[in-house]
């Protein structure tokens, strides 16, 4: 929603904002922009007299313990039959089109795969618009209208809005769809895997005969979901028989087309995840006429997005360094994601100490909670901030014996990591809210030590 305000302003509308909790690196993106942002969803701003509502799917018709509204401000709009509509319908109908649009489907990378190809067109010379679920280093913002054709955006496979319940995906009407991976998450509005699968064919009906789909071809809910229809061309990454592949290193790698070595990778980022994000990228470009080489090359350059493994401080002391690094991983497969990549960069007698906090709906449910200790396996140290949860975290983690740690405030979450760090260590915090600010209480609390 941010990035979409964003958008409405570079186009020449006058834009307001509410929210609850609005926290970095969107409200400082958005007031640098000279959107005024009002906090909480109070009726008085019916005074503003917006020629739209856009509404996002935060917003429901739901009720406090009281019997009130807990938006007074929807209850408003409804009442007056004023004008509104959800964030991806505006999008569809005022920026997308006419424009060539490159969806980034899948239940992880999202964001960064969206970036990075947003980065390879840039480079490419295509001026692209972008609206990304992050802020990219590389550009600074987070969406753009752009001068070119093209337009990528994030693809998200939650629902609209309280009165749109289809994914907020089937309203982009991509020409070349990423489908980078699917397994099960959002247990607040999915039954069960194949409900998403569902969802993913509705957007692959979407793609158009002249468009292509791009997909992972390591996974076996993507393969479900391709062979419920496809009317597009198809172009796959990551297995051995794809039509992209990679060879070498995660940091270091050749890009192989057919077989074919086409270009290569040298960048800071780590993981196999995100060499799988460079190949989803590289074949998407390749549809808007972007050689491989020369998307290769401009990934040398990518500089990641904000919240994505950024490192936030390092504290120096006798027997080290100790740095602190912010990600925001929530779903256990990538939390282990992350934390295995940072893994794989540690020297030796270097530890790394993972902290959590179970935060999105999927995680508040304790859906997934068995899978948390095989999601911090590679972790030297755990620490869960428990705060608000109605299932036993201390319990869940228990498989992980002394390594793992739950409490229930950040104060004593930051007590106790601090106490327990050393020189050398890598503190890597994970959530995709704003974790209560831990990461400067933390560095703040490392350098008292």
């Amino acid at each position: 929603m941010g990035g979409l305000a964003a958008l409405a302003r570079e186009a020449g509308h006058k834009v307001t904002g509410c929210d609850a909790g609005v926290y970095p690196p969107m409200s400082d993106q958005l007031r640098a922009l000279g959107i005024e942002l009002i906090e909480g969803f109070k009726a008085n701003q019916l005074a503003l007299k917006p020629d739209m509502f856009v509404i996002g799917n935060v917003v429901s018709r739901a009720r406090l313990s009281d019997g009130t509204a807990k938006f007074p401000l929807m209850e408003a709009i409804l009442d007056a039959g004023l004008p509104y509509t959800s964030g991806p319908q505006w999008l569809a109908e005022h920026v997308l089109q006419g424009r060539h649009v490159i969806a980034i489907a899948g239940t992880h990378g999202k964001t960064t795969t969206t970036a990075m190809t947003s980065w390879v067109l840039e480079a490419a010379g295509l001026e692209p618009g972008f609206l990304v679920g992050g802020v990219p280093l590389n550009f600074g913002v987070s969406a753009r209208l752009g001068q070119g054709k093209t337009f990528v955006i994030e693809a998200d496979e939650y629902d609209t809005a309280f009165f749109d319940k289809r994914s907020k995906f089937v309203h982009y009407r991509p020409r070349t769809a990423v489908l980078n991976n699917l397994e099960f998450d959002h247990a607040d509005i999915f039954d069960d895997l194949a409900a998403i699968e569902r969802q993913f064919h509705h957007l692959v009906r979407t793609v158009p005969g002249s468009g292509r789909i791009v997909v992972n071809g390591l996974e076996e809910s993507l393969t479900r979901v391709l062979h419920m229809g496809c009317w597009s061309e198809v172009r796959s990454f990551g297995a051995a028989v794809s039509d992209f592949t990679a060879q070498g290193e995660a940091s270091d790698f050749e890009v192989l087309q057919q077989g074919q070595v086409v270009g290569q990778v040298t960048w800071s980022l780590t993981g196999i995840h995100n060499q799988l994000n460079a190949l989803a990228a590289i074949a998407a470009a390749e549809h808007v006429e972007v050689p491989p080489e020369v998307s290769a090359q401009a990934l040398g350059s990518f500089e990641n997005v904000k919240r994505r493994m950024e490192l936030r401080g390092t504290v120096t002391s006798a027997s080290g360094n100790i740095t602190v690094y912010d990600d925001f991983a929530h779903h256990p497969t990538a939390i282990r994601t992350t934390v295995d990549g940072l893994r794989r960069t540690l020297k030796a007698g270097e530890r790394m100490l993972a902290v959590f906090e179970p935060r999105s709906n999927t995680m508040k449910l304790g859906t997934m909670k068995a899978q948390l200790p095989w999601s911090l396996e590679h972790a030297d140290l755990a620490f869960c901030h428990s705060g608000g949860l109605d299932w036993d975290a201390a319990e869940a983690l228990a498989p992980m014996a002394g390594r793992a740690l739950v409490l229930d405030n950040i104060e004593a979450l930051v007590a106790q990591v601090s106490l327990a760090a050393r020189g050398g260590d890598h503190i890597l915090c994970m959530s995709n809210g704003s974790f209560g600010g831990i990461h400067t209480k933390l560095l703040q609390a490392l350098q008292q030590k």
